[in-house]
């Protein structure tokens, strides 16, 4: 309904709108309502079961999108947004339907309820829904404050684009942030997911309140591993990342998309992938590792980033001018500030529990730094190349380092 009243009227007159924010809408609730399969799921560790669901469900998301787009441009129809509706709808469905057929017999058999429950089964490991206590709750209000709090972080890119832009800039930031963002949803999501269930197993106190030391050091070597592969990784795309978005929008797209502001924004994506990727590992271990005391501490801090993302956006948006390409930027300050916070974090928590983490247990070598300094000046200095000196250049910078 706000949505309604606040869009634009360029959106307002679309064909369809009114059907296809209801459908949405519908959607959304649909999709909150599995949470509770989707927590069994997280906390027993079946991926396979999840990947069952999930991916046909987007498989059909994207068939039941493409499907309607096809047939609306054969009878010529304008269909406006309402295919997107239709495919979030199909997901939604099929999420509920998957979830249910998949965990709903298995209740039983598994020792766990999807509704409230006081029994206990034998031993105090298998007790699952019993009387919450207060430190549950308490637990439980921290980690939902922080969850509306980094929803606006998360989201706070679209809020001010669309508050801030023309629909021009933000139909080129969703169509380079989707595109951009591919790598982070297949990569860098599973990866940030599994290593937070990881964590908080190794790192989860006893029943005496005390931390397994050799657990806390896996888990700092399962950290270190990480963060030297995610700069690796980042000083691998800062050079190369900008030069083969342009061969490959060319070789896809065609040379009228070489050019573009599609191209260039997707060159400026290439470099917040890093800072989005330190950023969720770190995260990930810090809502693995702290408390509710801890939880509430970062949440107020989280208050500071979004103002501190508020004033990058404005500064870059409304004072530059500078539309989507400022978003990445404010975007890039947002994950800088937010992962130095969590970094500051681990280091505390392993100087309390484990043996400290240093700069140097962390970082590479300085020549790669070097290395990937002098590569990043010279793609950005020269002119644009052919596409077989692209690929040698990018294979010899890579075999380097």
């Amino acid at each position: 309904m706000l949505y309604e009243y606040f869009a634009p009227i360029q959106a307002s007159q679309i064909p369809f709108f009114k059907a296809s924010v209801i459908l949405t809408g519908l959607a959304s609730i649909m999709e909150l309502s599995i949470e509770p399969f989707f927590a069994i799921i997280q906390q027993r560790m079946w991926y396979e079961k999840r990947a069952a669901v999930e991916m046909p469900a987007a498989f059909l998301r994207s068939l039941t999108t493409c499907s309607a787009f096809f047939y609306a441009s054969h009878v010529s129809w304008d269909l406006g947004a309402l295919p997107f509706a239709l495919g979030y709808l199909s997901y939604s469905v099929t999420l509920v339907c998957g979830y249910c057929l998949l965990l709903v017999p298995r209740a039983g058999d598994r020792r766990f309820s999807f509704l409230p429950s006081s029994i206990q089964y034998g031993t105090s490991s298998e007790y699952i829904y019993g009387r919450f206590s207060r430190r549950l709750i308490s637990l439980a209000a921290s980690v939902f404050l922080q969850s509306i709090v980094k929803h606006l972080l998360t989201q706070g890119d679209i809020m001010f684009l669309a508050a801030m832009s023309t629909l021009e800039d933000q139909g080129i930031y969703s169509l380079a942030s989707n595109y951009g963002g591919l790598i982070a949803r297949i990569l860098f999501q599973p990866l940030e997911e599994s290593s937070r269930n990881l964590f908080s197993a190794l790192l989860s106190p006893d029943n005496h309140g005390d931390r397994d030391k050799a657990q806390i050091r896996r888990a700092k070597a399962h950290l270190i591993d990480i963060l030297r592969a995610y700069q690796l990784m980042s000083i691998t795309i800062f050079p190369l990342g900008p030069v083969m978005v342009s061969q490959m929008l060319r070789i896809l797209g065609g040379r009228q998309w070489d050019y573009s502001q599609v191209a260039d924004l997707l060159s400026i994506y290439c470099q917040y992938i890093p800072f989005l990727a330190l950023n969720g590992i770190t995260e990930a271990f810090v809502s693995s590792a702290a408390n509710s005391r801890e939880i509430r501490k970062q949440t107020v801090w989280m208050g500071g980033f979004s103002a501190c993302y508020g004033v990058a956006s404005y500064i870059f948006l409304e004072v530059a001018s500078m539309g989507a390409y400022g978003l990445v930027l404010a975007n890039m300050v947002n994950m800088a500030v937010r992962t130095l916070w969590s970094y500051v974090f681990i280091r505390s928590y392993f100087c309390e529990y484990g043996d400290g983490l240093t700069i140097g247990e962390v970082s590479l070598h300085l020549r790669s730094y070097v290395l990937g300094a002098i590569a990043t000046i010279i793609m950005a200095t020269q002119p644009r190349q052919g596409l077989i000196s692209t690929i040698a250049f990018c294979g010899g910078y890579t075999l380097l380092l």
